[in-house]
Order: C-alpha cells, then structure tokens, then sequence
C-alpha cells in the first residue's frame, strides 16, 4: 500500500522559493526538471519511503533533488504517512538545515 504524502506549510513554501529563484535565475528548463525531479523523488517516497538516508536528527529522512536541493520527510508508519517537512538548499550552512 502507497504512503499517503502530505506538504507542511513550510515544504510549499520552500518549494516556492525554489521555482521563484529559478524563475529569476534559470530558464523554465531547469524549473521544469527540478519539478519533475521533485515528483518522481516524492513517488519513490510513496511506494518505498525508507529508500533513502536518515539525517542526523532523529526520524527525519533526507532526499537530494538535482545537486543543489534536498527535501526533508518524515515517515509516519502508523498512519502511512509522508510528511514533506521542507526543502533545502545545500549550499546553505548544514547547521541551519534542522532550524526551522
């Protein structure tokens, strides 16, 4: 059975600020391959949502989109959830990765 996936507020809006930059930055190629990207990750997630690392906090997992971007989840088993916690950039300090 597929985990249902749910976007915390933060997820859109980080998500948002990623296709906002890349709207000012980069051509509608890369805004529509970081899109695809993000759907195929999240669709993995869906029907196996451990395939890929925890993070050093606890129940957090981590999946790189592309070689600048990483979203942030965590697996509710129980209820056979997906919560998509955020989106991250990983040229950002990794100390501020768990701040919000």
């Amino acid at each position: 059975m597929a985990f249902k996936v749910i976007w915390s507020p933060e997820a859109e809006s980080t998500f948002d600020d990623i296709i906002n930059y890349l709207e000012s930055e980069w051509s509608e190629k890369e805004i529509q391959k970081f899109i695809f990207n993000t759907e195929k990750i999240i669709s993995l997630r869906r029907q196996n949502p451990f395939l890929f690392r925890g993070s050093e906090k606890e129940a957090i997992y981590e999946a790189l989109i592309g070689k600048q971007n990483l979203l942030l989840y965590q697996i509710k088993e129980d209820s056979k959830r997906i919560e998509l916690l955020s989106f991250w950039d990983t040229r950002q300090n990794p100390e501020s990765k768990f701040d919000k």
